[in-house]
C-alpha cells in the first residue's frame, strides 16, 4: 500500500469513528437528556423555533463552551501525550464546574458508559488507564473528559471531538423538543442548521482556551435545570 493510501484510510477510519460516536445508537444516553427543556415546558412556556435556537446557543456560550470544551481541549492534548496525571486534573477540573448534581451525575454516566464501551474493543493505553483510574475512584469520569480519551484513541483530531460533543448536545435538546411536542421535525432541522455558525465560533474560541481560563455562568439555566432534578415524573434525565 502506497503512502497516500495509508494515509487516506488512517483519515477515514477516523472519519467513520466520528460518525459512530456522534450517532445516537452509541450507547451514551446523550439523546435522552433535555438539559432543563423538560421542566420549561412543564412550567407551561410555549417555547417557539427561534427562542429554542437561542436558548441551546445560550448554553454552547456559557456553559458547554468555556467549561466542557476547554476540558476536552485540554484532556485530549494530555491524553496525546500519555500523560495521566493531567489528565485526571482536568477531570477534577469539570467536574467541580457541574454546579447541578443532575446535570453532573448524566455527564459522568456518559462518560463512564463511553469509555467502558470502547475498552470492550480497544487496548488504547491511555484510554486503559483511564478507566483503570474511574474503577479505582482516581477519576469521575464526565463526558468531555472521557470523550477526548475516546477521540484520541480512534485518531479523531481535537477539534472534530469538540464538534462531536456540541453537535450531540444540540441534537439531544432538539429531539427533546420534538418529542414534547414543542415543534415539528422540519423545525428542529432548521434549528440545527441555524445553530452550526455559533457552534463553530464557541468551538475556536475554547478548544485551546488552558484550563486555568475555564469557566461557566449561566445562573438562570442553573435555576431551571434545578428545578427538573425536582420534579417527582420525568421522561429526561435532565
Amino acid at each position: 500500500m502506497s503512502t497516500d493510501d495509508s494515509s487516506s484510510s488512517i483519515m477515514d477510519a477516523g472519519e467513520l469513528s466520528m460518525l459512530q460516536l456522534s450517532d445516537s445508537f452509541f450507547p451514551t444516553g446523550m439523546y435522552s437528556m433535555s438539559n432543563g427543556l423538560e421542566a420549561i415546558f412543564y412550567s407551561g412556556k410555549k417555547m417557539k423555533a427561534d427562542e429554542l435556537r437561542e436558548l441551546i446557543a445560550t448554553l454552547l456560550q456559557y456553559q458547554i463552551g468555556p467549561a466542557d470544551c476547554t476540558a476536552l481541549g485540554n484532556a485530549y492534548e494530555q491524553a496525546a501525550k500519555f500523560n495521566l496525571p493531567e489528565l485526571l486534573e482536568v477531570d477534577r477540573a469539570i467536574f467541580s464546574m457541574k454546579l447541578v448534581q443532575e446535570i453532573r451525575d448524566a455527564s459522568i454516566r456518559s462518560g463512564t458508559q463511553l469509555v467502558r464501551c470502547i475498552r470492550s474493543f480497544s487496548d488504547n493505553r491511555i484510554l486503559c488507564q483511564y478507566e483503570d483510574a474511574i474503577r479505582s475512584g482516581r477519576a469521575f469520569g464526565p463526558y468531555p473528559v472521557a470523550l477526548a480519551v475516546a477521540a484520541n484513541a480512534f485518531l479523531i483530531p481535537k477539534r472534530k471531538a469538540a464538534l462531536i460533543m456540541f453537535y450531540s448536545f444540540s441534537v439531544s435538546i432538539v429531539g427533546a423538543a420534538l418529542r414534547l411536542g414543542m415543534l415539528q421535525h422540519f423545525d428542529g432541522q432548521k434549528v440545527i442548521d441555524q445553530l452550526k455558525p455559533p457552534i463553530l465560533k464557541v468551538i475556536k474560541e475554547n478548544i485551546d482556551r488552558p484550563l486555568e481560563g475555564m469557566w461557566q455562568f449561566a445562573p438562570s439555566i442553573d435555576i431551571i435545570q434545578i428545578s427538573h432534578e425536582r420534579m417527582n415524573s420525568k421522561m429526561f434525565i435532565t
